[in-house]
C-alpha cells in the first residue's frame, strides 16, 4: 500500500537495512538509507516522485545512534530527505522539527535549489529564541538529496601525486573560468565541463601550471542575507552537502549526471598532466547562527554537529565568522569530515584539498592544538595522508593566526609571505630581512619541525581581496555592489596605487602599474616554494576595486578573456616556464648558506648589498635598504633526482629593486661569476630584453622598481 504524507500517513514497507555505511546506497536491487542522530526519537525518509510529490517512510530501527532502512525498488535518480522528530528546545540546543525536510549530510548528489521563504527557518520568523517550533513545510523551498550509482570508466586513471617541488598551483573558480570564454560553447561555458574543455585546458597547458585549486565544488547554497539583496553566494564558502558535487556547475543536469561529469572533468584534466585540488569547507555549515535556517545538521542533531555556546546553548560558537562552527572533536562529525575526504579521493580522483580557516578544526576546547584528534586522524589515514594537504592556517577567534604551526605533513597559505612582498612593492620601509626569509621558503616558520620549504604556499593574491591589476590602481576598496554600504571587505591592503586612485589615462602611471604587476609575479614565481597564482591575475583582470566580491555572480568576477593583456599573459608563461625549468629556483632542502667543496669559496645562497659586499649584520637590520642580490648557486642542490644522481642546474643571481630611482649595483665578479646574461627584467613588458644582454661584473645601472634575474656565466 502507497499512501501520500499529506493524508497523514506514514508507509510501512521498509525493511531494517544495514547502520553502515552513512547515506543512501543502491545496491542494485533497491537502496538502504542510514542516518546518524544521537538524540532524535524518531526519523521519517521522504521519497519524492518527479512532481513532487512527497511519500514519508519511518525508519523503525536504530544502531549505535544510525537510523536505517532499506527499501527494495528505490534506485538511481530517488528524490529524498529527512524529517527528524524530537524535542525543540533551543535553550538546551535542542532544534528538532519535523515540518522542515532535511538534507541527508551523505547525498553524493543535491537537486534543487533554495528558495527564500520563511519556512526555512525551525523558528517563527523573526523569533529566533521562541521555544515554539515553527510549523510551515519547508519541503516546497529546499534542495533533496538525489540516490546516485555512478560505474563510471576511469580507465586507468587515478590521482597524479605530482612532487612539490614540481607544482605550479592555479586559484580558479569553475563558473568564472569560462562562463566568458569564447572557445567554449556557450551551453558548456561556467561548467565542469566547461572547465574540461580543450579550449581551457589548453590555456593552463601553455601557462605551465601543474593543479588547479578549485574554490568550493561541495554543494552550497546562499545566505537568507543574500536572497534578499538579490545577490548569491558567488565564492562557494557556505557547504551543505560534503559528498556532492555542485549541481548548478553541471551542464548535464542535477539528477546525478554532475557526479559523472565532475569525475569527467578530472579524468580530463589529469590527462593533460594537471591535478585536482579542491578547497573544502569543513569549518562551518551553510545553516548560520541561531537566526538561520534549518536545512540539516540543525534539525539532525544540533548539538551533535555543532559547538554550542557552553554558557548559552541557544548561540553557537563563532571562530568562523560564518554563524557557526562544525565541532570537529565529536566523533561522528570527525567521521563525516574523515569519509568526505575519502570519497573525493577514491571515487572522484581529486588529488588534494586546501582547507578554509583549517585552525577552527584543531581547536580543542578553545585553542588550536597541534595535537588534536583532527590532526592525529589525517596524519594516519592510508587515503587522505597521501594527497597534497594545505591548510588556511587561521581562523577569526582568539589567538587563530597560526602560519607556520600546522604539524608536518600540512603545506600552509604563507599569510606572511603575502604580507612581506606586499609590503616591499609598494614601498614601505621594511627592509630585506624578512622578504630573505620568504624568498627562500620561510625557514623560519618551517624549518623546525622538519617541513621543507614547499610547506608555504606563496601567493600574492587569492580570491579573497584585490586581483593583481587593482593592487595596483586602488588604496580604497569598492564594494558598494555588495550591499553593505562598502563596509565589508579589508581595508588595509598593504597597497600602493602608483599616485592615482582607480583608472587613468596617464601613460606614466599606467607603466608604472603594469611594472609592478611585473614585480609581484616575478617575485612570487622566483621564490623557493610553491606558488599560487590567482586566475585571472595574468591577463590582467580587474573586479573595478571590489576586494570582496564573494556575492557578485556577473561580469565583477567572471575572467575577461576578450580583454587579456597579451604582453602580461606572454611575461608570466616565460616565468612559470623558465622556474619550471630550473632546480635551483624550486628546491626541495632549505639553503644552508655554506661554502661549497670546490667553488673556490661561492656559497649555496649569498646576498649581496649593492656594493657588491655580502649583507652584514647592520644591512640586515636597515629598515631603509631596498635592494638585494640573491645569488643561488645551481651546484649546491641538495636533493637527488629519482635515479639518486645529484641535481645540477645553471646558477642564478636575482637583484631586486623596490626603491623608485635607479640604482648602481655591482654585480659580484670572479669565483662567483665571470659574467652575467640578463634574462628577465621586469621593465620590458614581457620581461625580455631587447637583445641578448651579456653583463661583465662591476658596476651596472639598475632601474626604478624593478627585478632583474641574471644567469650566471663561468669560463670553463
Amino acid at each position: 500500500m502507497t499512501e501520500h504524507a499529506a493524508a497523514g500517513h506514514l508507509l510501512p514497507d521498509v525493511l531494517p537495512g544495514a547502520p553502515a555505511p552513512l547515506g543512501a546506497v543502491w545496491d542494485g536491487r533497491g537502496t538502504n538509507f542510514a542516518l546518524w542522530s544521537a538524540g532524535a526519537s524518531a526519523v521519517d525518509l521522504c521519497l519524492f516522485d518527479p512532481d513532487g510529490t512527497e511519500h514519508r517512510h519511518r525508519l523503525e530501527e536504530t544502531t549505535h545512534q544510525v537510523w536505517h532502512g532499506r527499501l527494495p525498488g528505490v534506485g538511481p535518480g530517488q528524490r529524498y530527505g529527512y524529517r527528524v522528530h524530537g524535542g525543540y528546545d533551543p535553550s538546551s540546543g535542542f532544534r528538532y522539527n519535523p515540518a522542515k525536510l532535511l538534507l541527508d549530510p551523505y547525498a553524493r548528489a543535491v537537486d534543487g535549489d533554495l528558495e527564500l521563504h520563511t519556512a526555512l527557518f525551525g523558528h517563527p520568523f523573526e523569533h529566533a529564541d521562541s521555544a515554539v517550533p515553527d510549523d510551515q513545510d519547508s519541503a516546497p523551498h529546499v534542495p533533496r538529496g538525489v540516490v546516485v550509482h555512478d560505474p563510471f570508466p576511469w580507465d586507468g586513471d587515478r590521482p597524479l601525486r605530482r612532487s612539490w617541488s614540481d607544482t605550479v598551483i592555479y586559484e580558479v573558480h569553475v563558473k568564472g573560468a569560462t562562463a566568458r570564454h569564447p572557445g567554449v560553447p556557450p551551453h558548456l561555458r561556467g561548467t565542469y565541463a566547461g572547465l574540461a574543455h580543450p579550449a581551457f585546458v589548453e590555456h593552463l597547458l601553455a601557462l605551465g601550471v601543474t593543479a588547479v585549486e578549485l574554490l568550493p565544488v561541495h554543494h552550497f547554497v546562499s545566505e537568507p542575507h543574500l536572497l534578499r539583496r538579490g545577490l548569491t553566494n558567488y565564492w562557494g564558502y557556505n557547504t551543505l552537502g560534503y559528498f556532492a558535487p555542485h549541481a548548478a556547475y553541471s551542464a548535464a543536469g542535477s539528477g546525478g549526471q554532475q557526479v559523472t561529469e565532475f569525475k569527467t572533468m578530472v579524468k580530463e584534466l589529469h590527462a593533460a598532466g594537471i591535478e585536482v585540488i579542491l578547497d573544502v569547507v569543513y569549518n562551518h555549515t551553510a545553516e548560520g547562527d541561531h537566526t538561520g535556517p534549518t536545512l540539516s545538521f540543525k534539525g539532525i542533531d544540533n548539538p551533535g554537529y555543532y559547538r554550542l555556546d557552553g554558557g548559552n546553548p541557544a548561540r553557537y560558537t563563532d571562530y568562523t565568522g560564518c554563524g557557526n562552527t562544525l565541532d570537529v572533536r565529536r566523533p561522528a562529525v570527525l567521521g563525516l569530515l574523515m569519509d568526505s575526504l575519502r570519497y573525493w579521493v577514491t571515487e572522484m580522483h581529486v588529488d588534494g584539498f586546501r582547507f578554509d580557516l583549517a585552525a577552527a578544526l584543531a581547536r580543542s576546547m578553545r585553542d588550536v592544538d597541534r595535537l588534536s584528534a583532527f590532526f592525529d586522524v589525517v596524519h594516519q589515514d592510508p587515503v587522505v595522508s597521501q594527497v597534497k594537504l594545505i591548510a588556511e592556517p587561521w581562523d577569526v577567534g582568539p589567538g587563530g593566526y597560526q602560519v607556520g604551526n600546522f604539524p608536518p605533513p600540512w603545506t600552509e597559505w604563507n599569510g606572511k609571505y603575502r604580507d612581506t612582498v606586499r609590503d616591499v612593492w609598494a614601498g614601505a620601509h621594511v627592509g630585506v630581512r624578512d622578504l630573505a626569509y620568504r624568498l627562500t621558503g620561510s625557514s623560519d616558520l618551517y624549518r623546525s619541525d622538519g617541513r621543507r620549504p614547499f610547506a608555504s604556499i606563496n601567493f600574492v593574491t587569492a580570491h579573497d581581496g584585490f586581483p593583481l591589476a587593482d593592487l595596483v590602481t586602488y588604496e580604497h576598496k569598492r564594494n558598494e555592489a555588495n550591499g553593505e554600504e562598502n563596509r565589508d571587505g579589508e581595508s588595509h591592503n598593504r597597497n600602493w596605487n602608483c599616485g592615482v586612485e582607480g583608472p587613468t589615462d596617464d601613460p606614466e602611471v599606467l607603466a608604472l602599474r603594469a611594472r609592478q604587476v611585473r614585480n609581484l609575479l616575478a617575485t612570487l614565481l622566483l621564490s623557493t616554494g610553491v606558488p599560487m597564482l590567482t586566475a585571472g591575475d595574468e591577463l590582467g583582470r580587474t573586479q573595478g576595486g571590489n576586494n570582496n566580491a564573494y556575492c557578485q555572480d556577473n561580469e565583477i568576477s567572471w575572467l575577461d578573456w576578450a580583454a587579456a593583456d597579451e604582453d602580461l599573459l606572454a611575461f608570466v608563461t616565460r616565468l612559470v616556464r623558465l622556474r619550471r625549468g630550473a632546480p635551483v629556483l624550486r628546491q626541495e632542502a632549505f639553503f644552508e648558506g655554506h661554502e661549497l667543496a670546490g667553488t673556490e669559496g661561492t656559497r649555496d645562497l649569498a646576498w649581496f648589498a649593492p656594493g657588491g659586499g655580502q649583507l652584514t649584520t647592520a644591512d640586515w637590520f636597515d629598515t631603509g635598504l631596498q635592494t638585494v642580490g640573491m645569488y643561488l648557486d645551481g651546484r649546491g642542490i641538495r636533493h637527488r633526482d629519482e635515479h639518486g644522481h645529484p641535481v645540477v642546474d645553471d646558477s642564478y643571481l636575482v637583484q631586486l629593486h623596490a626603491g623608485p630611482d635607479p640604482v648602481t649595483v655591482e654585480l659580484p665578479g670572479p669565483p662567483w661569476a665571470d659574467g652575467y646574461e640578463l634574462v628577465i627584467s621586469t621593465e620590458y613588458a614581457r620581461g625580455t630584453p631587447p637583445a641578448l644582454t651579456f653583463l661583465p661584473p662591476g658596476p651596472v645601472e639598475l632601474p626604478g622598481r624593478c627585478v632583474w634575474l641574471l644567469r650566471v656565466e663561468r669560463r670553463p
